[in-house]
């Protein structure tokens, strides 16, 4: 068995918010069927809008926040997860003033591709559709 500490992790900067990718972080290769990350949105801050090929499974490992796509928002709370679907643009949001939000999510390539998590966890989170003005607020939010 292996244990994961996400106050152990190598984080880093992702415009807003912080990123661990377990790919990076534990030298796994393509030792996994999936990638996986936690990552961390301050209190009073927003992801970059984000819109990727893999499926990704969340689950809320501390805060609140709010998780905005296409068809709305939804609220998310510790314990709580949510599953995006290839190609669904999202954006999280953490409307606390004083607590971050932590998620751990999984994501791996549709069973047609031909992708390894090894593949995704090279591909750079930063090029995602983002706006000019990373405080600005999305739309609808």
């Amino acid at each position: 068995m292996r244990t994961f500490d996400s106050g152990k992790s190598d984080f880093k900067d992702v415009g807003p918010i912080q990123v661990a990718r377990w790919e990076q972080q534990y030298q796994f290769g393509t030792e996994l069927p999936f990638g996986a990350m936690w990552y961390t949105v301050p209190p009073g801050a927003s992801s970059v809008r984000d819109c990727h090929p893999e499926p990704e499974l969340s689950i809320v490992v501390a805060g609140a926040g709010v998780v905005q796509v296409a068809s709305g928002n939804t609220e998310v709370s510790v314990g709580s997860a949510f599953l995006l679907d290839s190609e669904e643009a999202h954006v999280v949001h953490n409307h606390s003033t004083d607590t971050p939000l932590t998620i751990f999510s999984a994501y791996w390539m549709p069973l047609d591709s031909a992708s390894t998590p090894a593949d995704i966890a090279t591909a750079d989170i930063a090029t995602a559709d983002i706006a000019t003005d990373h405080g600005a607020e999305p739309a609808g939010v």
